[in-house]
């Protein structure tokens, strides 16, 4: 279980201190699917990157399984079972999508078994398995292959930031029947999905809707979407927020 307290996280804005995490409580327990979601600037991936340890808190505190991790490291929390995935994912010159796959997952997998991930995704294994993971790839398809990496990695705690951006249309139904497989067999692990998309937030156990920093509301999916959809403050002041359209 992820259990937050009392979470804040501040820049430095011009000599003044300007809070994009304000007092952020909640907990994300085993064998649940929760996306958070709300108008774009809301603090929605900064959480995800202070959850990952990208980022360290101004306050609070961040336990997962039953220890303090507030402080640790990205590495150190890896290890523990945290997986992220990059709204924008990084180029490794000179590695083979083959290497990067089997660097997740901690196992000398075959060809065969890494190009399973790989169809996951929407991509044709044969033609991705031995290429080298730089430029020579689109953002699209290095998208793809970090969440084959991730889906390689089978962490306690997955979380995606916006995995829909930068993919096609196709991939993208086939990303949710990923995430709905995933749903269905996690068990003792979670998902944490930081999406603006209407069908992914349809396939979530609960949501979490962030504005402004703040949580302004967590339920079960059957309450919070329908309002999502309709006339909630939160679509009020981001009609895009289920709709994928950047319109703030």
């Amino acid at each position: 279980m992820l259990e937050i307290k009392n979470l804040s996280f501040a820049v430095d804005a011009d000599g003044k201190d300007k809070e994009i995490i304000k007092n952020i409580s909640l907990e994300i327990p085993d064998g649940k699917l929760y996306v958070i979601t709300g108008p774009n600037g809301g603090g929605k991936s900064t959480l995800a990157k202070l959850i990952a340890g990208i980022e360290q808190p101004s306050e609070g505190t961040i336990n997962f399984c039953g220890e303090d991790v507030t402080f640790l490291s990205v590495t150190e929390r890896a290890k523990r079972g945290i997986a992220f995935a990059f709204q924008q994912p990084v180029r490794f010159k000179g590695i083979r999508v083959l290497d990067l796959i089997r660097l997740a997952s901690g196992k000398n997998l075959t060809p065969a078994q890494a190009c399973s991930y790989l169809s996951q995704v929407g991509l044709c294994a044969r033609e991705y398995i031995d290429r080298e993971v730089n430029a020579s790839l689109s953002g699209g398809e290095l998208k793809r292959i970090e969440i084959a990496t991730v889906l390689a990695r089978n962490a306690l705690l997955t979380v995606f930031d916006e995995p829909e951006a930068g993919i096609d249309l196709w991939s993208f139904h086939n990303l949710i029947d990923v995430f709905k497989k995933q749903r269905d067999e996690i068990k003792n692990r979670s998902i944490l999905i930081i999406s603006h998309q209407e069908r992914i937030l349809s396939i979530a156990d609960e949501i979490i809707v962030l504005r402004d920093g703040e949580l302004i509301r967590q339920g079960e999916r059957e309450e919070v979407l329908p309002d999502l959809i309709g006339t909630s403050s939160a679509v009020k002041e981001c009609r895009g927020v289920t709709q994928g359209v950047d319109q703030c």
